[in-house]
């Protein structure tokens, strides 16, 4: 007899992907589908993917990253920038996921502090 995990066991398991090297895990921002014409555009069409996220997780980097004291830029909880075209859309416990190069990541937005002085 097989210790094989049940149906309703297998269903209640989350997953979370580990980026390895210098790859990132991008959770992609619910963009507006409403354009600044008014024309809503329904999810499922062939838009081009959101280019804001927020980084789940980041990879070790690469090996000689160390020696060269380089170190990943981006951290999880980063709101990002990314261009369309950027890496691998994936989707893990039915949660779309962008796994991308940390090169490929355009910026990071950060949020001014407005002067009190002006």
């Amino acid at each position: 007899m097989s210790a094989q995990p049940s149906r309703q066991s297998l269903e209640s398991v989350r997953h979370q992907l580990r980026p390895l090297f210098d790859q990132v895990v991008v959770k992609e921002l619910d963009q507006d589908r409403v354009r600044r014409s008014g024309l809503v555009v329904p999810p499922g069409t062939n838009e081009p993917p959101p280019q804001q996220g927020i980084v789940l997780a980041v990879g070790p980097g690469l090996d000689w990253w160390e020696q060269a004291g380089v170190e990943m830029p981006v951290h999880p909880g980063d709101h990002v920038v990314f261009p369309a075209s950027a890496g691998v859309w994936v989707e893990v416990d039915e949660e779309r996921l962008l796994v991308c190069r940390v090169g490929e990541i355009l910026g990071i937005l950060e949020t001014l502090e407005s002067d009190p002085a002006a």
